[in-house]
């Protein structure tokens, strides 16, 4: 699971011309869920979002409160794209989970920051809807999140393993292959000496 987790003055999301949801001061999550994630992901995410430290305290310290301490909102954005991978300049997406399987468990984490926190200023944008996210960056201050679950593929090991045998495969192949080339030209050289 991964989170792009922003410190906004405000933010919204519009669907079709329509703003459907905003926040004053808080955070924006733009979260990715990937195939591979589990309940321990979806716990883990919640807690760091909800327990970052990325405000000042009333002295004016920075780093020292989190969204629940200062009592702020929090706009989260379902964002598929976070689970890309690149081939070459082609994004691809089969790390993503299902859209079936990605709502529900969507729907799960917003219940869940909901119980942790105040379910009143926990809002959300519309799940599978191409919408126009609006941000007011505050800072700016953007962290990155990972769940330290988050492994590699099994596809992407398999092919990993297949392009590393196939190294090993042509490495192998290419000293039996080329030493014909390398006594030719041993022998050219030889002969070029003896002339």
């Amino acid at each position: 699971m991964k989170a792009i987790v922003q410190r906004v003055a405000q933010a919204s999301v519009t669907v079709g011309g329509e703003q459907i949801s905003s926040i004053g001061r808080g955070l924006c999550v733009l979260l990715g869920i990937s195939l591979e994630d589990t309940q321990r992901e979806l716990e883990h995410m919640v807690r760091k979002i909800l327990n970052l430290r990325v405000f000042e305290d009333e002295s004016g310290k920075h780093w020292s409160k989190s969204v629940m301490d200062k009592q702020y909102e929090v706009l989260c954005v379902s964002q598929f794209t976070l689970q890309c991978i690149l081939k070459g300049n082609k994004p691809d997406y089969h790390m993503a989970m299902p859209t079936e399987q990605a709502e529900c468990f969507y729907n799960n984490f917003l219940e869940q920051l909901r119980k942790a926190y105040k379910p009143e200023l926990i809002k959300d944008g519309k799940f599978g809807a191409y919408m126009q996210v609006h941000i007011q960056n505050d800072g700016p201050v953007t962290i990155e999140l990972e769940s330290p679950a988050a492994t590699v593929d099994p596809k992407q090991l398999t092919k990993l393993e297949k392009q590393q045998q196939r190294k090993e495969k042509t490495r192998t192949k290419v000293p039996s292959e080329s030493t014909h080339p390398k006594q030719a030209s041993v022998s050219h050289t030889k002969a070029t000496l003896d002339s």
